[in-house]
């Protein structure tokens, strides 16, 4: 039978990427994967499949082929296998491809080249760890970058297809491994540590000293506390608490995600973390038996390298050097790298240990804290999602009194109208015109808070209140404190107790009111905080996005073109989410001990989950128009009038909004010409399905949820976690660790305010010194230092960071009509750059630029970024 030739390129990715490879001279690399791998006999072996079946309706024999090293390639940097087989002329198209690594290591197999012997090239973007054989035997499976609806899938690859989704779904059973790909949901069972001892001396109601650990914490999804699930981790459940997790002896290496979620060495070079390292020792050690020689062991941990001592930064290195041997061809690499590694290494971790202060001059330190810059930060700041219209009047609490006391607010239409007049306006504005004219706007966290009020009192160095933060819309655009309320709720001991402190005459007045005010602003910018962090951004970005990649994985072919559509926008979110479970939210960890709601603050995410979360409101014009922050209307730009015309985070984010719908609305409609190709796609139900009810299944039965059944509905849904998972991450995120200065943006309240009580002692130190009262109450210099440490590393982009509309996915680049739209939509986002700094250049526009001497224009929209802490950039996912 007559064949032709076909000969194929497989790219490997070098382990040692990154930083490291910015070290280490490329002949170095060259030589010494080209000494190791000419040790063995080990390659790849690749069997090409057939899109078709034969005449008899039978799939078609695959071909196979061994793939041997071949050397480096200085063009792609990457390690080259190459393989040729003969194809008989009747194959037909090759539709995928298995792969087997007979290495004994795992490799990243970036893409797979097949030169059809015609000139014709085809592609396999592959973008993914191969377990060697020798781990699992099972074939790795690759779809060429054709995207087909289920139902459209060419027949000699429809068995593959859901071969291939039934692999990454697993069983659901067994503690997972570091090398599996398997997705599969979780509750959030291993915050906490039931198993570890207890430290408290307190007592029970009985009087009897508690034994349960200080480490315990309630499971979070299902009946008792409703939240999105996780990724499945199958590790052995804690001995006191059955339904929880073992945390015990996990380092970070250990926390699984699925194997390519996790990040690339440049992500982890980075962001300090250790993995890199382990991963040099894993390749050092995987050799050692074929390429080295012991020699007498050494250590580089020496003063003149690291001067850090008994840290968990410092036990790597032991492990990594107390234990390295002399390799036959690496010398140099040890002479060049170790010291150049060590020293990048320690100047990394020496920058996260550094505070920095947000503005350069002293002066300017609090120029955050003044009133024009406390409301702002509400517009343009790290959270803009919770300011919201003021549309009832009066203020009253929807909580029941008999348990938190009466209703009514301690703010007054007296209040209000002094308040609003206060400036000298000319004429005078009743309250009951501000409320007509949509002027009065509000930060409301007293009925979210009030119920855990009891509780995180009983806890040491913090404090809480309900409160109530009442701002003006100003005829120039700019809003200006009214009044903040703070409440403490009725208990057995005490009757409930309100106060509404309103601004001083200045800045610099020194009476007791405005030191009370200074101290009420400090208490609701610390709930602003606890709220940005835990709500805006963990619940509604990662968390809530958790469950989308899963499903995605799940029950989307990778040849499915809404798997391919959102795969850029669900890269790494796992991988950051379970060093989040590890060091942010877990007991005892970065949140708990640096944030007002201490112990219970997943608690409380929890329960704002249950009360708020919304996936219709998730998109952004319909989270406006909820908070009365605009008004639907078609004939405006965005289809929504803004309130606040002047609202920085609204403008840039409806044109970024937009900018991702119409990319999305042009894709979907490619793919989906007609409405019933969306229904009859079993696929794309079951994703949604599993979305509903298992990822987010607490919430299954909500009226809420999006129908799936047209275009339109499909184009919304795949819009809102498209633009959770890019425009509102960065919204909330990148500009942390610049507008995250303590003093303006305290992270925790610790002590009450001092007129709560007026007997008491902290209200005489008050009296006696108002400006000392203030600075305990801000977090203490060992929190502030923790604080700004994780801010720094949160707020960073990595070089390869992905960044929205920049570079083109393979498969959409292989159908022209898709390519097309790309460059429509990167050109957008190009414009949109160009009009943020056009509107941060105009001053009429008095919310884009912060007040002081150093100037903080609204950037974190911009779609394109620097390495670094830049305050902007928006890349594709939740990246950190």
């Amino acid at each position: 039978m007559a064949s032709r030739g076909v000969e194929g390129i497989i790219y490997v990715q070098p382990i040692l990427t990154g930083e490291l490879a910015n070290i280490i001279n490329p002949e170095i690399i060259r030589k010494w994967i080209d000494s190791i791998t000419h040790f063995s006999d080990a390659r790849f072996v690749v069997e090409l499949v057939a899109a078709e079946l034969d005449p008899s309706c039978e799939e078609k024999e695959t071909i196979a082929a061994k793939a041997s090293y071949t050397g480096f390639d200085d063009e792609s940097k990457m390690f080259t296998y190459k393989f040729a087989v003969d194809v008989p002329m009747d194959f037909g198209e090759v539709g995928a491809l298995l792969v087997e690594n007979e290495l004994h290591r795992e490799r990243y197999i970036k893409k797979i080249v097949l030169d059809l012997d015609y000139g014709d090239f085809m592609i396999f973007n592959c973008e993914s760890w191969v377990h060697s054989k020798h781990d699992d035997p099972s074939q790795r499976i690759f779809f060429s970058d054709k995207s087909y609806l289920p139902s459209k899938t060419p027949a000699g690859l429809k068995s593959l297809r859901e071969e291939d989704l039934k692999s990454l779904r697993g069983n659901g059973k067994g503690k997972r491994k570091s090398f599996e790909r398997i997705y599969a949901y979780d509750t959030y069972n291993d915050l906490g540590e039931p198993d570890a001892k207890s430290n408290n001396d307190t007592r029970n109601d009985l009087g009897k000293p508690n034994t349960k650990s200080d480490l315990a914490r309630p499971v979070l999804g299902g009946e008792t506390h409703s939240y999105p699930r996780r990724c499945r981790t199958g590790r052995d459940m804690t001995t006191k608490d059955p339904r929880s997790e073992s945390r015990e002896n996990l380092e970070f290496h250990q926390f699984y995600v699925p194997r390519d979620e996790a990040f690339s060495d440049r992500k982890v070079a980075t962001f300090g973390t250790m993995e890199i390292l382990f991963s040099i020792a894993q390749a050092l050690k995987s050799t050692k038996n074929k390429f080295l020689k012991h020699v007498n062991e050494f250590s580089v941990v020496q003063a003149e390298h690291i001067e850090l001592k008994q840290s968990w930064f410092e036990r790597v290195l032991e492990y990594l050097f107390d234990k390295w041997v002399d390799l036959i061809h690496l010398e140099n690499v040890i002479k060049v790298v170790v010291p150049k590694l060590l020293k990048d290494l320690y100047s990394n971790a020496q920058s996260v240990l550094h505070i920095e202060h947000a503005q350069s001059k002293d002066g300017e330190s609090f120029s955050w804290f003044r009133d024009e810059e406390f409301c702002r930060q509400t517009l343009a700041g790290i959270n803009p999602y919770s300011i919201k219209l003021v549309t009832e009047w009066p203020l009253k609490s929807k909580l029941n009194p008999e348990v938190y006391g009466p209703p009514e607010s301690a703010i007054t239409k007296k209040t209000v109208e002094e308040g609003i007049n206060r400036h000298g306006l000319k004429g005078f504005i009743t309250l009951e015109e501000a409320l007509e004219q949509k002027r009065l706007f509000m930060l409301d966290y007293h009925d979210l808070f009030l119920p855990y009020v009891k509780k995180i009192r009983d806890l040491k160095g913090t404090t809480l209140y309900g409160s109530r933060t009442l701002m003006f819309l100003t005829a120039n655009g700019t809003l200006t404190p009214v009044a903040i309320e703070l409440t403490r709720p009725q208990s057995d001991a005490k009757p409930q107790w309100k106060y509404a402190y309103t601004p001083g005459s200045s800045y610099t007045d020194t009476t007791t009111k405005a030191w009370l005010w200074k101290l009420a602003k400090a208490h609701v910018l610390a709930h602003d905080s606890g709220y940005h962090q835990l709500i805006s951004h963990w619940l509604r970005t990662h968390c809530a996005t958790e469950p989308y990649i899963i499903a995605t994985h799940r029950c989307l072919s990778k040849m499915h073109p809404i798997h391919r559509l959102l795969f850029p926008h669900l890269r790494y979110t796992m991988q950051i989410n379970a060093l989040a479970r590890q060091f942010l939210i877990n007991a005892g960890g970065i949140i708990e001990s640096t944030f007002s709601f201490g112990k219970l603050s997943m608690e409380l995410s929890s329960d704002i989950y249950d009360n708020q979360w919304r996936f219709d409101r998730e998109a952004l014009p319909a989270d406006l128009i909820s908070r009365g922050m605009a008004i639907e209307d078609q004939s405006a730009k965005h289809g929504v009038k803004l309130t606040i015309e002047d609202y920085p985070f609204a403008n840039d984010g409806l044109a970024l909004w937009d900018a991702i719908k119409q990319w999305a609305t042009s894709y979907i409609n490619h793919y989906y010409p007609q409405p019933d190709l969306v229904e009859s796609d079993e696929e794309l139900q079951a994703w949604w399905t599993e979305i509903r009810t298992v990822g987010h299944g607490d919430k299954k039965d909500e009226p809420w949820w999006p129908q799936l059944k047209t275009q339109k509905n499909l184009i919304g849904i795949v819009t809102t976690i498209m633009w959770v998972a890019s425009g509102h991450h960065s919204a909330v995120n990148f500009g942390q660790y610049t507008g995250g200065y303590l003093p303006h943006r305290p992270t925790i309240a610790r002590t009450k305010m001092p007129n709560e009580d007026l007997i008491d002692e902290e209200s005489e130190e008050f009296l006696k010194n108002p400006k000392r009262s203030l600075e305990e109450c801000f977090p203490s210099k060992s929190q502030s230092s923790k604080v700004n440490s994780t801010l720094n590393v949160l707020s960073s982009h990595s070089p390869d960071e992905e960044y929205i509309g920049d570079k083109i996915e393979v498969a959409w680049e292989a159908e022209p009509a898709i390519k097309a739209e790309f460059h429509k939509f990167s050109e957008t986002l190009n414009e949109l750059e160009k009009d943020i700094d056009l509107k941060n250049k105009n001053p009429n526009l008095r919310n884009r630029v912060g007040a002081g001497e150093v100037p903080y224009p609204y950037e974190l929209l911009k779609p394109k970024s620097e390495a670094g802490v830049t305050g902007k950039g928006v890349p594709y996912s939740i990246s950190i």
